[in-house]
């Protein structure tokens, strides 16, 4: 089933976001492989794709597991989780609907 996860960043975290980003995204690229991941990205501060130093105010990431405690562990093992840049992780079945 699908599971959308969805990530509040903590104040002042960009710079540890910019850290961490390799081994967040490292994760992903993980569950890409396996065929699992529908989509992923941040959110940004401002109306830009690349925000500068407003940064982000948290993540979306929709993927694939087996069940929502699955959902859960892998998400709170998730590198920016770990590094204090969520503040916040929210894991609910998702159902895509379209396309």
């Amino acid at each position: 089933m699908l599971y959308a996860i969805m990530a509040e960043d903590a104040p002042y975290s960009l710079e540890t976001r910019l850290k961490t980003r390799s081994l967040h995204l490292a994760r992903l690229e993980q569950l890409k492989s396996e065929g699992r991941l529908i989509l992923a990205g941040p959110h940004p501060t401002i109306d830009s794709p690349d925000p500068g130093n407003a940064g982000f105010t948290g993540s979306l990431i929709v993927a694939e597991f087996t069940s929502l405690e699955d959902a859960q562990t892998w998400a709170n093992a998730d590198p920016y989780k770990e590094a204090g840049v969520y503040a916040r992780v929210t894991v609910k079945p998702f159902k895509k609907v379209l396309p």
